[in-house]
Formats: structure tokens, C-alpha cells, sequence
């Protein structure tokens, strides 16, 4: 393995920006050198970081590759490899894949073919069913992200709509629990009045009025009330609304929270005043809802509220895209500009990047309990991510990396670029080219 010694970059980790160099020798991260200290680095390839941005690699929370089974729209190697080029340098991927990772057995499959594929570091969540409580509780959970129920109905045939058993679930499960929260029988109802008044071809932009703010809140209650009865460690994944970023606190340190929630990129950048010109591109579940939801999503971001941000990346095809509303699939892809986007809301003044760190990194590792990631510390794994944040640039068809070969973002100009990614100490990607000779690792958590 090659040592590395980055040297002049701008740290920002753990609130503070500072010129350091960092010294990475087998794959960790051996020492922070302040400016005067004296390191000897024969024998290390030297990184001129001098003018650019080092941060933490980004560690995505919420992500649905599409392997098996949907492979058409991505594969584990696929969407990596567009997550490194992005900054992200370890994942935690959805259950709701074909067959549905509903058991031990299929959930040990995916990690099988994640250490043949994945150029970033992965783990993956064990889904629920009305049935699979038994198979849920055989998981070692110091190897696995979590367990993901989803409580409202989305790609794939998971959904959890017995009482008895999200209640069994909350009480019996002693991990994370991350959930879709959406109300289905008043989605169900909504749906049906928009298609008596337009049949099969309801415009996009009724879309967060079918999937609306009532029924994301019914939810989202609902399961938080359960949770705190229960003493269960829950977690609201992709919140949508203004109303429900009132069910969370700020007034206790993040270990201690018990209840957290999760901000998506799309939700934080588009509304819907975007329906127009991005029509079913923007389609997700949760629907992107008014300007006004997502200003108060910004606010609890910022006062702490919700605790990380994440993609929810869930590729589809074009074709699938461009079917009408009711068979159009919900989800985008984006893993590989969650980094970029961030810090143009930076460049916007609308955000520090010592927050942009916090919520994409630092907290995502508390959160999770992932061991030595997150941070820019020495012994921890050198999960690294170099960033020209000067550089003018322009997404484009012909820069993209996800199979499906289209993102929201096309035409979008941003103002900063990811040069460099280290997973592992291993430079897998520079400037557009991939060195996949290395993979990534599976995550491991300290519980």
C-alpha cells in the first residue's frame, strides 16, 4: 500500500478550519502535522493539498443501489464508484431490493458482493416485514447499520402496516430503527381523488398533495409516540416537511438522542415551483412539498433538529421516469453531488462548512456508532476526501457516473469539485480517474 503525505490543505473537522498536512501510512490516518512540526515523509508520495479543502469522507446514510434484482437501474459497483467521485466514501444501503433483504441469509449475500465490487466502504440495512420479526433478531448488529421498516409504501413490497407488529418491532429491537414515514391509507384516498378528476395522467405537481405534508405527519407522530413509549433508537429518515421538524429536539447532546432524523439533498434544494421544469425527475417519496417546508427544513438543520444529511439516492431509468404519474417510479439518483451541492449552499452563505462536515461525517458516525470513521483523526481510517473549492464546472450527461445516466442536477453549475477521494488510505479516485484495484471495507460499529 502506498503512504501518503497531503500537505497544505485546509482541515475542516470537528468545528474548527486549520492548516494542517496529514501523514497516511496502511490505510490509517498516522499523524496530523500542525504547521512547525517536523515530520520526516521520505518514503511517502507527496499530495500538494496547498489551496484546496480537506474534509472527512462523506458517509451516506441512506442509499438504494438496486442490487439484486433491479440491476438495470444500478449495481452496487456502479453507484460506488459515482459515490467516491462525489466524496462519499461509505454507504448504508436500503433492503427493498428484488428478492428483499428480509433475511440473514440475503443480507450476508449483499455483503458478499459488496467486497468483490464496492469502491467505497458499505453496510446494509435489515428490512422488516409483517413477518420476518425472528429473522431481524438473529443479526449481529456490531457488523450491520440497522433495520429499516418502512412505514410508508415505496419501490419494492415492504410495507409494515400492522400495528401489532411495528409494535413488537419498537420493543424488541435494540438498534436503530430508520423508517419511510408516510400515512398509506390517506395517500391511498388522496390518490384516488386526483385520479377521478385526471385518470392515469395526473400532473407531477400534484404529487406532494397526493403524498402530502397531513399524511408524512400522521406518520412520523405516530411512530415517534411508539418509539418513546418503547425506549427504542429511532430514526426519521428523509423529512419533507415543515410541520414535522417540530417533533424533534435540539436540547440534548446527539448521544443522547434517542430519536434523530435525517435531511435529503433534494429536499433541502428543490420545491415545488421545480415541478415545472423538472417534472418527474424530481418525483420522490416523500414528495419535494413548498419553499416555505423547506426553508423550516433548513432551520432545523441548522438549530440541530435534524441531525445528518443524506441522498436517499434511488435511481431509476429515463424511460421509467418518463412513464405517466401513476406508473412513474419515485426516487433520483444524486451520490455523486451530495458534497458539491453542500457546499454551494456554502458558497451561498447558507451554511458553514464546518456544519456541512458535521451533518455529512461527524455525526453520522456518532449516530450509527461506526468504529474510526467520520473524523480526521489519528488512528482512524483515512477516509479522505481533497476538494478544489474554486473551480467553475457544469454537470453534464457526459460527466456522470451512475448507470442510469441522468441527474436532477444536469445543467446545474457548481463551484466546487471533488479532486481526490481516499478510502482506506487508498486514492481511488483523482481527478476523474479510478484506481479500483483496492475495494472498500465493511463497516463496523461499536455497540
Amino acid at each position: 500500500m502506498i503512504n501518503y503525505y497531503i500537505k497544505g490543505p485546509i482541515l475542516v473537522n470537528e468545528q474548527k478550519k486549520f492548516s494542517a498536512d496529514i501523514a497516511i501510512k496502511n490505510g490509517l490516518i498516522e499523524k496530523i502535522i500542525m504547521p512547525g512540526d517536523d515530520f520526516d515523509s521520505e518514503g511517502y508520495e507527496i499530495i500538494d493539498g496547498s489551496g484546496k479543502i480537506l474534509i472527512p469522507g462523506a458517509i451516506d446514510d441512506q442509499v438504494h443501489f438496486r442490487e439484486p434484482g433491479l440491476t438495470h437501474k444500478g449495481e452496487i459497483y456502479t453507484e460506488a464508484r459515482a459515490g467516491v467521485a462525489g466524496g462519499v466514501t461509505s454507504y448504508m444501503e436500503m433492503p427493498n431490493t428484488k428478492p428483499g433483504t428480509i433475511t440473514a441469509e440475503l443480507l450476508e449475500e449483499k455483503y458478499a458482493r459488496a467486497s468483490e465490487v464496492s469502491l467505497a466502504n458499505y453496510s446494509f440495512y435489515m428490512g422488516t416485514t409483517n413477518e420476518n420479526l425472528e429473522e431481524i433478531l438473529k443479526v449481529d448488529y456490531k457488523k450491520v447499520c440497522g433495520v429499516k421498516i418502512f412505514m410508508g409504501s415505496s419501490t419494492g413490497n415492504m410495507l409494515v402496516d400492522k400495528m401489532v407488529t411495528i409494535e413488537e418491532l419498537f420493543k424488541n429491537v435494540k438498534v436503530i430503527i430508520a423508517s419511510h414515514c408516510e400515512d398509506d391509507p390517506m395517500i391511498a384516498m388522496n390518490l384516488e381523488k386526483y385520479k377521478a378528476e385526471y385518470g392515469e395522467n395526473i400532473p407531477v405537481e400534484m404529487h406532494p398533495k397526493i403524498r402530502s405534508a397531513e399524511a408524512c405527519y400522521a406518520s412520523s407522530s405516530k411512530a415517534i409516540e411508539l418509539a418513546k413509549k418503547h425506549g427504542a433508537r429511532f430514526h426519521v429518515l428523509h423529512i419533507s416537511t415543515g410541520i414535522e421538524t417540530d417533533l424533534f429536539t435540539n436540547k440534548i447532546p446527539l448521544k443522547e438522542k434517542k430519536i434523530t432524523a435525517e435531511a435529503c439533498i433534494h429536499h433541502l434544494w428543490f420545491s415545488d415551483e421545480d415541478y415545472k421544469e423538472k417534472g418527474s425527475l424530481i418525483k420522490w417519496n416523500p414528495a419535494v412539498k413548498s419553499a416555505a417546508d423547506r426553508d423550516k427544513i433548513w432551520e432545523a438543520l441548522l438549530d440541530d433538529r435534524i441531525d445528518v444529511i443524506a441522498t436517499d439516492h434511488a435511481p431509476h431509468t429515463l424511460d421509467e421516469k418518463g412513464l405517466p404519474y401513476v406508473q412513474c417510479p419515485s426516487g433520483g439518483p444524486l451520490i455523486q453531488h451530495s458534497v458539491v451541492a453542500m457546499f454551494e449552499f456554502w458558497h451561498r452563505g447558507k451554511i458553514s462548512l464546518e456544519k456541512v462536515v458535521q451533518k455529512m461525517c461527524h455525526n453520522v458516525a456518532e449516530l450509527f456508532e461506526i468504529e474510526k470513521r467520520g473524523y480526521i483523526r489519528e488512528g482512524y481510517y483515512a477516509d479522505l476526501v481533497l476538494i478544489d473549492a474554486d473551480t467553475e464546472w457544469t454537470v453534464t450527461k457526459e460527466n456522470l457516473y451512475y448507470k442510469c445516466g441522468w441527474s436532477p442536477f444536469e445543467g446545474t453549475t457548481f463551484h466546487s469539485r471533488i479532486e481526490k477521494t481516499f478510502v482506506n488510505g487508498h486514492l481511488v479516485y483523482d481527478k476523474g480517474t479510478f484506481d479500483e484495484t483496492t475495494k472498500g471495507k465493511r463497516l463496523a460499529f461499536s455497540r
